[in-house]
């Protein structure tokens, strides 16, 4: 059974965060916290918040060997934007869109991930 959590409205543009879940996908989720906890982003803020909260369900909802959880789902998609207009020169104006970004963490059983390969 798999474990989430997520971050809705993180005001933070999804480009920025796909790096870093890219880094923890597929490690073991306190090995995840350590990489993240390292690494000088602010949005690897937010994703660290995100996996000890899919922790903090897992341990809720009484899983066996929590210990042994894998990031097998780490989703950055995108939110709406704030649109905001820069001033430039002879009267006009730009376009500034302000992103945000949706952030899902989903935490499995490292056995779910060796049963899905689909050979028979």
């Amino acid at each position: 059974m798999a474990y989430k959590a997520s971050h809705q409205y993180a005001r933070i543009s999804p480009r920025k965060v796909r790096a870093l879940a890219d880094l923890v996908r597929g490690k073991f989720a306190d090995e995840a916290l350590d990489i993240l906890r390292f690494q000088p982003h602010r949005g690897a803020r937010m994703l660290e918040k995100v996996i000890k909260s899919a922790l903090g369900n897992a341990e809720h909802q009484q899983a066996a060997g929590i210990d042994d959880l894998v990031v097998v789902d780490a989703r950055i998609d995108p939110g709406p934007m704030f649109k905001r207009i820069r001033p430039r020169a002879r009267g006009m104006a730009f376009g500034i869109k302000r992103r945000m970004s949706h952030i899902k963490v989903a935490l499995d059983a490292p056995a779910a991930l060796a049963g899905s390969g689909g050979a028979e």
